[in-house]
């Protein structure tokens, strides 16, 4: 698979940021505390459904302290339409007490102190870093996994190694909204049966082999994206210097 090259990432993106020009999680939120427990719950479920069950949640617990009170039964019932929710509402529990004993009810803005709460891996830490202290972290879920290896933008074997790959090639000025940018991508186009190739705004520069579109109608849309073709732009030969006619390098007059 032949790799990117930086104008070819920085393209993507730019595509990727025009069509979302405002990048932003879809899980709603109140403040970083409310962000970092909707985040736990996502795990192995859907921001909609996480979205359903929140709103009742956050009305009665939307800090640490308050949290601890409402116990790990009621925050099971409130969340109980949510996969796992026995051991997520036990984590919640957890993490709020800790909070609260060693971050003095607040949320740290380091990942070492985030990851080493009760229900928080890397993922969840980079997207709390990144959404709610504005880090320029990309944290590497199914979809950006996914992503990641079909486009070729940054191939691994692990979610570690594709989070290095997009931190290694994706440009200080897309850092930020890199993270939101591509789980779209991947939640709504470059979905894990079926990639939705035909509506792709990146489809050209996607090196996946099974594209779901004709090739003619990814060029086109291409074209039609952007009117400067996306190849490497060749090195000009320097001109060859001309002979000043005092030098007597000149052409010579024709004689009679």
């Amino acid at each position: 698979m032949r790799r990117f090259s930086k104008r070819e990432v920085a393209e993507f993106y730019r595509r990727l940021s025009a069509s979302r020009p405002i990048p932003q999680t879809e899980l709603e939120f109140i403040n970083p505390f409310t962000l970092l427990v909707a985040v736990v719950l996502s795990a192995q479920a859907t921001d909609i459904g996480v979205n359903r069950a929140t709103p009742a949640l956050f009305a009665l617990a939307d800090s640490p302290g308050k949290m601890l009170a409402l116990g790990e039964e009621r925050v099971a019932e409130l969340v109980r339409t949510i996969g796992l929710y026995r051991t997520k509402a036990r984590n919640i529990i957890a993490l709020s007490r800790m909070l609260i004993d060693e971050h003095g009810g607040t949320v740290p803005r380091v990942r070492e102190a985030l990851e080493k709460l009760p229900g928080v891996g890397r993922k969840t830490a980079n997207v709390v870093l990144n959404v709610a202290f504005g880090e320029p972290t990309i944290a590497v879920d199914t979809h950006i996994f996914r992503v990641g290896n079909r486009t070729g933008l940054a191939p691994g074997k692990t979610p570690l190694a594709v989070e290095q790959g997009l931190e290694a090639v994706t440009p200080a000025r897309y850092k930020h909204g890199a993270h939101h940018w591509l789980i779209l991508h991947g939640r709504y186009v470059c979905k894990a049966r079926k990639p939705d190739c035909p509506v792709c705004a990146v489809a050209d520069l996607c090196r996946y082999g099974a594209k779901t579109a004709p090739a003619e109608m990814i060029a086109a849309r291409a074209q039609a994206i952007t009117a400067e073709p996306l190849v490497e732009a060749k090195k000009r030969r320097k001109p060859a210097p001309q002979p000043s006619p005092a030098s007597g390098g000149g052409s010579k007059p024709a004689s009679d």
